[in-house]
């Protein structure tokens, strides 16, 4: 899933959350075209305006730089989860169940990595999908992004 570390993800939560803001995630991706990019997704009962972002991009910012755990060169990103919002968690899977949801995976799992389908619940460590009438249990550790597909 991109996802950070658990323990820089711990480090923004604990900025993020005492600011009256849902941490969805953090994505952490390293070496790109133009360097690394850790991306914060942050959420609140009347939704994120720039102004929110610009916040908790300050304080995150603040922190990363006492704490330094990312020790190469970086570009941070706070934005809101957005229409396509991305899942992290167990516990967001469980949330959005009866949306659609895209999925990739690390590796093959029935002959593919990408999944678009209705997200049927969670049972322990797998999610389930319905992928044109089909079930399919994708065990959460093989996820390597999760996505909610907007109904438009």
């Amino acid at each position: 899933m991109s996802r950070a570390p658990d323990s820089l993800t711990e480090l923004v939560r604990n900025v993020v959350e005492p600011m009256g803001y849902e941490l969805v995630g953090v994505e952490y991706l390293s070496g790109g075209p133009v360097g690394s990019t850790l991306r914060v997704f942050i959420d609140a009962e009347g939704g994120v305006m720039l102004d929110d972002c610009a916040r908790v991009s300050h304080q995150v910012s603040g922190v990363l730089d006492v704490e330094d755990p990312i020790r190469e060169n970086y570009t941070l990103e706070v934005s809101s989860p957005g229409l396509n919002r991305p899942l992290f968690t167990l516990k967001q899977f469980e949330r959005f169940v009866g949306q659609r949801v895209k999925i990739t995976l690390h590796q093959k799992l029935s002959g593919r990595r990408r999944f678009v389908g209705l997200l049927l619940g969670v049972q322990g460590r797998d999610v389930l999908l319905e992928v044109d009438g089909e079930a399919y249990t994708l065990p959460v550790d093989l996820i390597e992004k999760a996505r909610l597909v907007p109904e438009i």
